[in-house]
């Protein structure tokens, strides 16, 4: 049996991969990728079946951030030539959902540029969302705020936001190297602040950043530690007039290492591959799904996505199905 088989079996009797078997599947030969991904599919089918769930995003509040984000085209740092706008209406996110609803999105990421909400996107965004409740029950919304004050969090639960999205985007080690403007800390915290009030933590990373393997696996580490429900994985999109401009250090098997990895270390969890997917993997997203089980469908913040119709159209072709929620909160699978 080939040895990436045998360490997926023992992760499935519950062994938690070492840091030398971690950057082995990072230093993995290239050649071995095939028997890599089929590893990882083992516990991936094992968890969630040939499922694959979709999210949309929409960003409600675009640039203006005061913060320095190295990778982020919105920051108060950054050249780059985007689209800035002001806080979205309820009616605007509302019909964001009606529109996720259409597309088969069985969760619907609501966005905000900024350190973290005022008081006033807050109102906006958690009146939005009961509305949303009210006539999508079974659409998961979660929400993407930034940093939370104290007391924000039970606002948004009381909402009903089922989900609430901050990465830790690197490891603790390499954060300075990506931003100052705040801690790893405050990112950890505000992930803390909605798991203790109830609300599904959601984080995840961004590589290719000029990060070492060893910062790679420690993001893996201080995931499980926080146990987050869901793990975006995001792969740098350098843009232009961003401090990581020109970056390129992926090649497409090394980003189908970095998913498998993540499900070998999070075997029951939702890893979603994000932002940079289609630049970054190019021809090969299709291999991604053997170890992710969750996509975003449509465009991201700042950059565009890959057509809907190739999206459905590659997990027709892969026999996945998409996995979605029903009234009961229960997991079923339809048609594409």
């Amino acid at each position: 049996m080939f040895k990436w088989h045998k360490l997926a079996e023992q992760v499935l009797d519950g062994h938690n991969i070492t840091k030398t078997e971690a950057l082995a599947i990072l230093d993995s030969d290239e050649d071995d990728i095939l028997h890599l991904m089929d590893a990882a599919f083992q516990i991936r089918k094992h968890y969630f079946g040939k499922k694959v769930k979709l999210n949309m995003i929409i960003s409600t509040r675009t640039g203006n951030c005061a913060e320095n984000c190295g990778y982020c085209a919105q920051s108060i740092e950054a050249k780059a030539p985007i689209e800035k706008n002001t806080m979205m209406t309820k009616e605007e996110i509302i019909e964001g959902a009606r529109r996720a609803h259409e597309l088969k999105s069985s969760t619907y990421c609501i966005v905000a540029s900024g350190r973290g909400p005022t008081n006033r996107v807050l109102d906006t965004v958690t009146n939005a969302v009961k509305e949303i409740k009210e006539d999508y029950e079974d659409m998961r919304v979660c929400a993407c705020l930034g940093i939370l004050k104290e007391g924000q969090a039970e606002k948004l639960k009381n909402a009903g936001v089922d989900r609430y999205n901050h990465n830790i985007n690197t490891s603790k080690n390499h954060h300075p190297n990506i931003t100052t403007s705040h801690t790893y800390d405050d990112r950890v915290g505000t992930v803390e602040s909605v798991r203790d009030v109830g609300i599904s933590p959601c984080s995840g990373v961004i590589v290719g950043m000029k990060e070492t393997k060893e910062d790679v696996y420690d993001m893996g580490v201080a995931l499980g530690e926080l146990n987050a429900d869901s793990i975006p994985v995001n792969f740098l999109h350098a843009i232009d007039g961003t401090k990581l401009e020109g970056t390129n250090e992926l090649t497409p098997v090394y980003c189908l290492k970095v998913l498998a990895l993540f499900r070998f270390m999070h075997p029951d969890k939702e890893i979603r591959i994000s932002g940079g997917r289609e630049v970054n993997l190019r021809s090969l997203q299709p291999l991604g799904l053997f170890a992710a089980n969750s996509i975003f469908i449509g465009d991201y913040l700042t950059t565009g996505g890959q057509a809907r119709k190739e999206d459905y159209q590659m997990l027709e072709d892969l026999g996945f199905e998409l996995d979605v929620i029903n009234e009961e909160d229960k997991h079923e699978s339809v048609s594409i």
